[in-house]
């Protein structure tokens, strides 16, 4: 069978991520540049091949200091380590629409395994007769396990950032022609 090749679709796709602040509410931020793909035997999604890359310097969490001390060498050190990677080991069926999601995820030089959920949404066709394909992916690391070890603690004694990272990540794949 051949081998159909997906590209992501960043007009109609986003990657998100929660922490915790103060342990008492939760911060939302966004990468607003990304790629990634898609290999599939056909037009089955079972087993896929899926690549990811995350631009450190397109962080945004609506507080431009904030987003500056991210980027910094304390969290994510975007001068060095320019990108986020995450490259599949597998993608299989759980369900109805459903996938287990495993790869191997790479934030500065720590890469470890990961099991996300995936969603399927569907396939439609758009204006244009681009095949596109939809999946909602969540899971939960720790930011600790990839190098980011900066923590504040209040006087008072609260955390001010929280270890485990919340991702939700929508994304919209465009068949290759």
């Amino acid at each position: 069978m051949a081998t159909t090749k997906w590209a992501i679709d960043p007009t109609h796709s986003e990657v998100q991520f929660k922490v915790k602040h103060l342990v008492i509410s939760t911060v939302t931020g966004f990468f607003k540049s990304f790629e990634g793909t898609m290999e599939t035997e056909g037009d089955n999604f079972e087993n896929a091949d899926i690549t990811f890359a995350l631009n450190i310097d397109s962080i945004d969490t609506n507080q431009s200091q904030r987003d500056a001390h991210l980027k910094s060498a304390e969290f994510f050190d975007a001068e060095k380590y320019p990108q986020i990677t995450f490259k599949s080991t597998s993608f299989t069926s759980t369900g109805d629409d459903e996938y287990e999601l495993k790869g191997d995820l790479t934030i500065k030089d720590v890469t470890k395994p990961v099991t996300l959920a995936a969603e399927f949404g569907g396939t439609a066709d758009d204006f244009y007769g681009n095949t596109k394909a939809g999946f909602e992916v969540t899971g939960k690391i720790n930011r600790k396990e990839f190098g980011l070890t900066w923590d504040g603690v209040t006087e008072a004694g609260a955390i001010v950032v929280g270890e485990d990272i919340k991702l939700l990540i929508n994304i919209q794949f465009a068949k290759q022609k």
